[in-house]
């Protein structure tokens, strides 16, 4: 088991579900949280007060795909915390429309918030996680990475677009000590869940805790053997989850 206290960790999608999940987790490792982007400034609040409980937790709310504010977002994170050890994207949005309806600005909206934030925060924090030894980069999939849902056309382009570069970012810095991971979770009960899916109960969905723990044994146990990619079904799995 590593020792995780005082590194630090970057997560975005922070304000509840998976986020709140793991930032509370790691927290209780000694981790210090960095909670990047979101609008609602309330949520945030609440998850920086039940990590900092526990350890060092910084908010930095605001628009995750103004690349501005992503630069700037670094920035204030390693002039605070002198570093960046782990990075979780882990902020997403989900769709559940016929692919007839969908507007240039829904697939923008979705793209961007699914794949090209991670693809660029990435690039902002990797010259700080070059310089860590625990260097380590977390991105929350899904089961539509690997399948194709109806009425979920962008949201799994998206997902299909995230574990492929994921994929490609693990073999082109492993050399570098940098580990990326993928988690593909089926069915987590999460707001964005509760939204896209209101017919679902969380009878028998996945926790947000569940998802957690799973980031926390990757980082805890980090060693030779790599695992790329974990995928999370519910025991009695259905489709068309998000």
């Amino acid at each position: 088991m590593n020792n995780l206290s005082g590194k630090v960790v970057v997560l975005t999608g922070g304000g509840g579900g998976i986020g709140r999940a793991t930032a509370e987790l790691l927290a209780k490792q000694g981790m210090k949280i960095v909670l990047l982007g979101g609008n609602n400034q309330e949520k945030l609040q609440q998850t920086q007060e039940v990590a900092a409980q526990y350890s060092d937790c910084l908010a930095i709310p605001g628009n995750l795909t103004d690349m501005g504010f992503l630069k700037q977002g670094i920035e204030t994170a390693t002039a605070r915390f002198k570093g960046v050890d782990v990075l979780i994207n882990n902020a997403g949005v989900a769709q559940n429309q016929p692919f007839e309806e969908i507007s240039p600005d829904d697939f923008e909206r979705i793209m961007a918030i699914n794949f090209r934030v991670p693809f660029f925060l990435t690039q902002l924090a990797l010259p700080y996680l070059k310089r860590s030894e625990q260097a380590t980069i977390i991105n929350v999939a899904s089961v539509v990475s690997h399948a194709g849902y109806p009425m979920q056309s962008v949201y799994t382009a998206s997902k299909h677009a995230l574990l492929g570069w994921s994929k490609s970012l693990g073999a082109e810095y492993y050399k570098e000590n940098i580990r990326v991971h993928a988690i593909s979770p089926g069915g987590v009960y999460t707001d964005m869940v509760k939204i896209s899916r209101p017919d679902l109960t969380a009878d028998g969905m996945i926790m947000p805790e569940e998802i957690a723990n799973i980031v926390l044994f990757f980082l805890a146990n980090r060693g030779n053997a790599v695992v790329d990619e974990i995928m999370v079904h519910r025991v009695n799995k259905q489709p068309f989850l998000v």
